[in-house]
C-alpha cells in the first residue's frame, strides 16, 4: 500500500499550477496547448482535433479566448491538428501518459497564402458539379432536407474582385425532398406558388472580401414575387482542373432566409391546421464555375 501511495505521490508532482487540481480516470492524462499568431497573439476559435494512431476521432473542439485548449485523453499516442480561418494548419505528434500533463507550449500559426483568384471574364455555373440544398425543421421538430434540381447561374468576373456580378435563375417546381406528396404541396399556392413565381433569381454585384477565403456575396433574392437583400457568407475554395483539363473554380455558401419575409406566412398556414416547416429555412449553396463558352 505504502508503495502506491509514493507511486501516485511521485505521478502528481509532474503537475503545477491549476492543473494540480485536476482529477484524470485510471490510464489518462492530459493534453494542452495554446494556439498563438505570428505577433504571438491568442487564436481564439481555433479549431483543433485529436486523434489516435488509427486515425479515429478521439477529441476535438475550439481553442477558448486565450487561445488554449485542454483534454483529457487515455494514455497513448496521438496526433494533433490545428486550423483556423487564414492561416496554415498545425499537426504534431504527442504522447499522453497515465495522470500527467502532456504540454506542447506555444504553438505558432502561419498565414496562409490565399487560393488564386478566377481569372476576369464571363464564367458560368457547371449544374453537375453544384448543388442547392435547404435544410428546414418541421413545425419545430424533425429536420427537413431538400434541394433544387435545375438551376442555372453566370458569374462575371472583374478586375477586382469586388467589382465582380453574379445572377442565379432557379427553377421553383423543380424543388425535392423525396417525398412527392410533399413537393407538390411546396410547389402549391400554400408555399412556393410556382404557377404564379416559377422562378427564383438571385443577383448580387457586391463581393466583399472578409479576410482568407471568406467572402461575403450581397445581393437581391426574388422570391414569391417579393424581393429582400439577402448576404451569402461564401468560402472560396481555389482553382482546378476538370477531367478534360478545363479550368474550375469552387467555392460553397450559406445563408438564413426567413419565410415571412417573402409573404409565405407559417403562422398563417398554422392557423389552417397545415403542418408545415418552420419559420426559417438553413440553404447551403456548392458552386463550380468554368469559363463561359
Amino acid at each position: 500500500m505504502i508503495g502506491r501511495w509514493l507511486e501516485s505521490r511521485t505521478k502528481r508532482v509532474h503537475r503545477a499550477g491549476p492543473l494540480a487540481a485536476v482529477r484524470t480516470p485510471p490510464n489518462a492524462g492530459v493534453l494542452s496547448c495554446r494556439v498563438l499568431d505570428p505577433v504571438s497573439e491568442p487564436v481564439s476559435n481555433a479549431e483543433f482535433s485529436v486523434s489516435d494512431t488509427m486515425g479515429r476521432k478521439v477529441v476535438g473542439g475550439g481553442t477558448d479566448p486565450f487561445g488554449s485548449f485542454v483534454a483529457t485523453v487515455p494514455t497513448g499516442e496521438y496526433r494533433l491538428a490545428v486550423s483556423a480561418e487564414g492561416y496554415t494548419p498545425y499537426r504534431a505528434s504527442v504522447t499522453v501518459t497515465e495522470d500527467t500533463l502532456a504540454s506542447l507550449g506555444d504553438v505558432t500559426l502561419q498565414v496562409a497564402q490565399p487560393p488564386e483568384l478566377p481569372a476576369p471574364g464571363d464564367w458560368e455555373i457547371e449544374p453537375t458539379h453544384s448543388s442547392i440544398a435547404f435544410t428546414a425543421r418541421h413545425i419545430g421538430l424533425a429536420r427537413i432536407h431538400g434541394r433544387f434540381n435545375s438551376f442555372a447561374g453566370a458569374v462575371r468576373i472583374a478586375d477586382e474582385m469586388e467589382h465582380s456580378a453574379m445572377h442565379v435563375v432557379i427553377d421553383a417546381a423543380s424543388i425535392d425532398t423525396n417525398v412527392r406528396m410533399r413537393d407538390d404541396h411546396l410547389r402549391s399556392g400554400d408555399f412556393l406558388d410556382v404557377r404564379r413565381y416559377p422562378t427564383l433569381e438571385f443577383y448580387s454585384d457586391r463581393f466583399a472580401h472578409r479576410g482568407g477565403n471568406r467572402w461575403a456575396v450581397t445581393g437581391a433574392l426574388s422570391l414569391h414575387g417579393v424581393t429582400r437583400t439577402v448576404t451569402l457568407d461564401a468560402e472560396y475554395l481555389g482553382l482546378g482542373n476538370g477531367m478534360e483539363g478545363e479550368t474550375r473554380a469552387a467555392c460553397r455558401a450559406t445563408t438564413e432566409l426567413h419565410r415571412d419575409d417573402f409573404t409565405v406566412s407559417w403562422q398563417t398556414m398554422l392557423a389552417r391546421g397545415i403542418a408545415v416547416v418552420g419559420p426559417s429555412i438553413r440553404v447551403d449553396l456548392d458552386v463550380q464555375i468554368v469559363p463561359k463558352g
